[in-house]
């Protein structure tokens, strides 16, 4: 009886641990997408410009905040 139920047990705990690392790996690469969006912009635009880069910054994480919930959250 054990061991039938460890055998029914063993890929359902695969099963999660895959979608985990799934999950992991696709919230590297959005905040990976988020850091190259800032780079880019402050040097593109904002190369000598304090406060403008600053509040284009806090604008950019915002937006990528807002989609992370409204989209990422719910999976």
């Amino acid at each position: 009886m054990t061991s039938e139920v460890a055998k029914e047990a063993a890929p359902t705990t695969h099963r999660v641990y895959e979608g985990t690392v799934g999950r992991s790996v696709a919230n590297a690469l959005y905040v990976l997408a988020m850091v190259v969006v800032v780079v880019g912009v402050d040097l593109l635009f904002f190369r000598h410009h304090f406060w403008e880069r600053l509040g284009a910054n806090v604008g950019i994480v915002l937006v990528f905040v807002a989609f992370f919930f409204r989209f990422r959250r719910h999976r």
